[in-house]
């Protein structure tokens, strides 16, 4: 393949941005918008940034091998890739690439599939994994962040900090004008070793809780270190057992380089039902803490976060934006947010409309499972799906199980395709197994808004172990 670039292009494009970024960090810094200890930090991430997208890169290979199709630039506006030759050596942090791997671990694998006339077999759910490599965080917006959300998150929690502390001591309007007076002083501007500034607001007759307010303060994380996504990738697999899988992974061959993992395929507390899991993992080098952001995703619902994304933007933005807000701003905002979180329920829906046909897929499967099994013990559906460690509680099966059994036995649920008459314990044994399946791969909802058809034993089933997944959700609530 020949590259219509020379072979130092992209080192030299990086070199030259980086350049660019190092100055307008000094600026910043220059202008005390801010300081020395943020200014070194965003040196650190935008200097040698061809040295850290190959790292990105290394370390997906690292994960899932090499890719298995060729890497193409990627167009944000577009969400497609851009069908044009690249060579390795022409990529660069200035431009977002897709890349397709396998995950070799996949405990989906060939399991579910339509077949069509003859011999011509569509997976239903593939173990390729779509990875778009992001481009690197524009400098300006990093600024932004460190300077906008992260700081007001940062001086809201050194504030309750000093709130508690004080209250714990003494009356609760002195710990409330103390804390009134140091917001307004940490916002006056950008401080993040607040200790000084708290101990001398606090004044004499405080000695005594000195230490123990430090200790407190050094222990909440600077905003300059909540900027973890300068370096950035989503992964898209078509199941969440997929994906945990994949995170699984990494934590156990690289839990050195984990920095932090959060899982919220289960959250249904967030207000946008927002559905996706995070790492952050280092790929720095010689003992310098670089963060990349990983973030992992079904497809179904990406497909629906491409709808929200110009509200997702304008909510950002509101987010970043330290100024006070008008009530028109602020209806604008949440209004943003309600749409985003009914476009993620109609994900989350459509994913579980997924789930609902995998289970079909099976139920046409568990004929052949018996008689594969006869005499010997040995099942098909052995190991699958792996087992998760990212799981509900034991209890929760535990009672679900329970129900389960009862209704076997009352033959609301009943195997209506096995080649022969099965026990009770057959039954209860294939129900058992697809309830398990259901637990680690389809997403709850708070509020039972959406059903999946009931015409069905697949859905049958399915609606049964979803209303009891919702009741142990109301009950962890309250």
């Amino acid at each position: 393949m020949i590259s219509k670039f020379s072979d130092t292009y992209a080192i030299d494009k990086t070199a030259d941005n980086d350049r660019r970024n190092l100055a307008i960090i000094e600026s910043a810094r220059a202008s005390d918008r801010i300081n020395e200890e943020a200014a070194q930090y965003l040196s650190e991430l935008y200097s040698n940034s061809i040295v850290w997208f190959r790292e990105v890169f290394y370390f997906l290979g690292k994960c899932f091998g090499a890719p298995k199709a060729p890497v193409m630039r990627y167009d944000y506006a577009t969400d497609d890739a851009i069908y044009e030759p690249i060579k390795i050596s022409d990529i660069n942090p200035l431009s977002p690439y897709i890349v397709h791997h396998r995950l070799d671990a996949d405990p989906m694998r060939n399991q579910f599939f339509t077949s069509g006339a003859g011999h011509k077999i569509d997976l239903a759910v593939s173990s390729i994994v779509t990875v778009i490599v992001g481009a690197q965080k524009n400098v300006n917006r990093a600024i932004d962040k460190i300077t906008g959300k992260y700081y007001s998150a940062y001086v809201e929690e050194v504030t309750d900090a000093v709130y508690r502390i004080v209250s714990n001591y003494d009356d609760e309007k002195t710990a409330r004008d103390i804390s009134i007076k140091i917001r307004q002083k940490l916002n006056e501007k950008y401080i993040s070793t607040p200790s000084e500034t708290v101990l001398s607001i606090i004044g004499s007759g405080h000695e005594k809780i000195a230490v123990e307010l430090v200790r407190a303060l050094d222990k909440i994380k600077k905003p300059r270190m909540r900027l973890q996504d300068v370096w950035r990738v989503k992964c898209l697999f078509d199941l969440i057992p997929q994906a945990r899988t994949f995170i699984e992974h990494v934590c156990d061959t690289m839990p050195d380089r984990i920095l932090s993992v959060r899982d919220n395929f289960f959250d249904v507390d967030n207000p946008r039902n927002y559905r996706d899991a995070k790492l952050i993992i280092d790929i720095g080098k010689d003992g310098r803490v670089v963060p990349m952001e990983i973030i992992c995703q079904v497809r179904t619902f990406f497909e629906f976060e491409r709808q929200t994304h110009i509200n997702y933007e304008q909510v950002r933005q509101n987010e970043n934006d330290v100024v006070m807000q008008s009530p028109s701003e602020k209806a604008g905002a949440s209004l943003n947010i309600s749409l985003g979180a009914r476009a993620h329920n109609m994900g989350i829906s459509e994913y579980n409309l997924l789930i609902c046909q995998c289970l079909e897929d099976l139920f046409d499967r568990v004929g052949w499972n018996i008689l594969y099994s006869q005499g010997n013990d040995v099942t098909i559906f052995d190991g699958f799906p792996k087992p998760c460690k990212l799981y509900y509680p034991q209890k929760v099966l535990d009672g679900i199980i329970g129900k389960l059994d009862t209704a076997i036995s009352n033959e609301v649920f009943y195997v209506e395709n096995a080649p022969a008459k099965l026990t009770q314990a057959q039954e209860s044994q294939i129900f058992r197994f697809m309830v398990r399946f259901i637990l680690i791969s389809a997403m709850p909802y708070v509020q039972r808004d959406w059903s999946a058809p009931s015409d069905t034993m697949a859905g049958k089933l399915f609606n049964f172990v979803m209303t009891e997944v919702q009741r142990y959700y109301k009950k962890s609530a309250k």
